[in-house]
């Protein structure tokens, strides 16, 4: 396969995922959305890594790996907080930080 794939392939997935983010109003979707955007930089990263021959793209994929895991335990628990106290998890419902 050649770069060129790797780079389409991963701008096709940023797409997608910034269009879910700025379309969306369910907060799962958004938090979906944004791990695409995570995975995308990382076929980046390893596309690169792999064509330079270094491990360093490998090193870095790994730590955004990570921080994507992260990100979705604080968000499915603030969604899941969010629930509980308002009944919905809609982005415009929640723009109202009133009690």
């Amino acid at each position: 396969m050649y770069v060129n794939q790797f780079l389409f392939l991963a701008s096709v997935l940023f797409c997608i995922g910034v269009y879910g983010v700025i379309a969306r109003k369910n907060a799962v979707l958004i938090l979906m959305s944004i791990e695409l955007i995570l995975n995308s930089v990382n076929i980046n990263l390893l596309t690169f890594a792999l064509r330079n021959g270094s491990a360093d793209g490998h090193t870095f994929a790994l730590y955004i790996i990570a921080v994507a895991a992260a990100e979705v335990g604080v968000g499915l628990g603030l969604v899941l907080l969010v629930y509980r106290n308002k009944k919905t998890i809609s982005v415009d419902d929640l723009s109202e930080m009133r009690g």
